[in-house]
């Protein structure tokens, strides 16, 4: 990315968090690999648009955590069947777990 002079770079943005990055990743693995499945199952467009939601949260920067595992709880409650899928799951849910856990009122 060029800047112009006198601009400095901002830090601590999503850019420079591993754990976005990770996620990303994650997300668009598991997305590649469902797009790829050739099985058609009920709750494939659920998966499909929670993946889309993770992106979007880790695109936006740092993403909340409770939004993160309702996703998560939702992708894998959708091809929690489709056992070719739960090697990509799994990593989505390593990433996931990057962020910690949600802060207890």
């Amino acid at each position: 990315m060029l800047r112009s002079v006198g601009q400095k770079r901002v830090t601590g943005s999503a850019e420079d968090d591993p754990r976005v990055t990770e996620l990303r990743t994650a997300v668009s693995r598991l997305r590649r690999e469902l797009a790829g499945h050739p099985a058609d199952f009920p709750d494939r467009g659920i998966a499909e648009d929670e993946l889309a939601a993770l992106d979007a949260m880790a695109a936006g920067g740092t993403p909340e955590i409770p939004r993160l595992r309702r996703s998560l709880l939702l992708v894998a409650g959708a091809i929690g069947s489709v056992s070719a899928l739960a090697p990509k799951l799994r990593e989505v849910r390593i990433a996931v777990d990057l962020f910690g856990e949600p802060q207890r009122r």
